[in-house]
């Protein structure tokens, strides 16, 4: 296989204690020895964390919020990709996804490649539609309805019983022991997110998350399954390992053939005491701990640049079992002038830095 030695832009540079993926998704690019390519980081914050990481990145643009629309994203691509040259996009957040869906042919004739779900994958396997993988494919799924009034908690709670799921529609899950607390969730995640809420049967067992990318065929290009050692109180991961786990492969695979899933995304699942499995959500991009497949032999980052180029990748199912990861929070010292020209003329390039953020 040839090296790669072209620009890849990424986003979800904001790695906080609730990091986005992109730190991940350019380490592994970094990592990989047939990456020979420039990395590109598309900032929503000039204090997004990741732009200043050293080594990280060869640029860092600001690009507008999600909510400013296709026009406005798109004419900030072209601008880019005049400035750098730009060839393959890699969007790593829930929220900008969107914009980018039922787009690869325009992105294509700006000469960007992409390689995601349609809108229709996309809308499937949201938050709010799951519970039809039970009934329409027969995947184990906690009971879960959307909701759009407080008062539903009432029967949901009746039906369910607590604790009981309370879930944004983009973001953030609550455990939640009393109707008071239900409430509570649920007008927070709207506040946050939006309607509707999504309300899910608790069940108790070990978190596992698979890290994903399907061919958009109903196959899996490859697969790597963790389970979390350590958790943030957002029930992030911060700690995890890499797990010999058929069911859980299973369950993905079905997931895969039930949506013809195409681009990268995660499975979250559960395992129950007696061993049965059950899917809690499938997030349609790439988890903040995916460079953890670079470390286990299958480097999913990678496989997802090459099919955003169209280059054939063949289905690897291999990888290391025990391979692990512990996140740290560190304090990333630079200068006050080098958030300067990210937050004035919306750009930093190595030239530009007085730190080595970029060294």
């Amino acid at each position: 296989m040839r090296a790669f030695t072209g620009t890849v832009a990424v986003t979800g540079l904001n790695a906080t204690d609730n990091p986005g993926p992109g730190v991940a998704v350019i380490r592994a690019l970094r990592a990989d020895p047939l990456f020979q390519g420039q990395i590109v980081g598309l900032a929503y914050d000039a204090l997004d964390p990741g732009v200043y990481l050293p080594g990280l990145l060869d640029a860092a643009f600001m690009v507008p919020y999600p909510s400013a629309g296709r026009g406005a994203i798109f004419e900030r691509l072209a601008y880019i990709k005049h400035r750098v040259g730009l060839d393959v996009l890699l969007p790593t957040l829930d929220s900008e996804l969107p914009a980018f869906l039922d787009q690869e042919e325009t992105l294509r004739a700006m000469g960007i490649g992409t390689f995601l779900p349609t809108r229709a994958q996309y809308e499937q396997r949201a938050k709010a539609r799951l519970h039809e993988l039970r009934t329409q494919h027969g995947v184990a799924v906690p009971d879960s309805e959307p909701i759009y009034e407080a008062h539903d908690l009432i029967r949901l709670g009746q039906r369910m019983g607590y604790p009981l799921v309370v879930k944004g529609v983009f973001y953030g899950a609550e455990i939640c022991h009393t109707h008071a607390e239900a409430v509570g969730a649920f007008h927070k995640a709207a506040a946050k997110w939006g309607l509707p809420i999504i309300v899910q049967q608790y069940i108790p067992g070990d978190d596992l998350c698979v890290a994903a990318v399907g061919d958009g065929q109903g196959g899996l290009i490859g697969a790597v399954p963790m389970k979390k050692l350590m958790v943030t109180d957002k029930g992030k991961g911060w700690a995890g390992v890499t797990v010999q786990d058929e069911p859980l492969m299973a369950l993905t695979r079905d997931v895969m053939r039930a949506l013809k899933w195409r681009g990268p995304c995660e499975v979250e699942a559960l395992r129950d005491a007696a061993g049965g499995y059950h899917l809690l959500e499938i997030n349609p991009r790439f988890p903040a701990w995916v460079d953890l497949s670079m470390g286990a032999g299958n480097n999913l980052p990678m496989a997802a640049v090459r099919l955003s180029r169209g280059e054939p990748v063949a289905p690897q199912a291999d990888y290391i079992v025990g391979a692990a990861f512990v996140r740290a929070s560190v304090n990333q010292i630079v200068n006050i002038a080098d958030l300067a020209p990210l937050s004035t003329i919306g750009e930093l390039h190595p030239d530009s830095q007085t730190s080595r953020a970029f060294a």
